[in-house]
């Protein structure tokens, strides 16, 4: 069992992918231990195809680890079912793109509200806390616009104002600046870094040096293990 200050805890996580006959296709993580502090920002950085994908993943309930213990904020989400993780995603984990993922048709205030639909929170509550977290991200002034009516690092965000508005345990994005110009991509970092001192725990998958320096602490996948785990000052 994790102690009170873990938010994530995984013990030797693999993960393999099979062929149809039954060989080992690949082994992705060969035996991930990862404990991530509440309110501590965590870069995963490694080349392509080191294993940081399934890595993120896995954190985010997207996937099964093949062996091993995962414990997100005191469950074992390793043994639940479809429907249980389908449960946890929505109640503890904010995901944030890279393609920011909006719903075209729909306002900003209204792809805010679309996770707390499916939780079915009250209307007037939805309201409530999409104009509350869309005020925290700046865009109090861009509630009824659509997402083509706004720039790049608008949507993006947004697509974090979307995250958050779950009040989830931990949020995980996916190169979140990989679709931005240096300066858009500069400020939505710097929303990352308000979170973090907010006290929320974030974790980055990114391949840029810069933004995982950014972060409190730096791990780098190689084959599927973690090759160096860093703190960052």
């Amino acid at each position: 069992m994790p102690q009170d200050d873990s938010v994530v805890k995984l013990s030797k996580i693999k993960r393999i992918y099979y062929k149809p006959d039954g060989c080992v296709l690949v082994e992705a993580l060969r035996g991930v231990d990862l404990d991530i502090p509440r309110g501590q920002s965590l870069a995963i950085m490694g080349a392509s195809g080191s294993g940081k994908s399934t890595l993120m993943n896995i954190l985010g309930c997207l996937d099964k680890p093949t062996e091993g213990s995962y414990f997100l904020d005191g469950n074992n989400v390793a043994m639940l079912d479809d429907t249980q993780l389908s449960t946890i995603r929505g109640e503890e984990i904010g995901f944030v793109f890279q393609s920011f993922n909006l719903i075209p048709q729909l306002s900003i205030a209204e792809n805010v509200e679309v996770p707390l639909y499916y939780q079915r929170v009250a209307q007037s509550e939805r309201r409530e806390r999409t104009n509350d977290i869309l005020k925290r991200v700046g865009l109090a002034d861009r509630v009824e616009h659509k997402p083509g009516e706004l720039s790049g690092g608008q949507q993006q965000r947004a697509s974090i104002a979307r995250a958050l508005v779950t009040n989830p345990s931990v949020l995980l994005a996916d190169e979140p600046t990989g679709n931005l110009d240096s300066k858009t991509g500069h400020d939505v970092l710097s929303l990352f870094d308000q979170l973090h001192d907010d006290g929320l725990t974030t974790v980055i998958v990114t391949h840029d040096e810069n933004v995982g320096k950014r972060c409190q602490r730096t791990i780098t996948l190689t084959d599927g293990n973690i090759g160096t785990d860093t703190l960052n000052t």
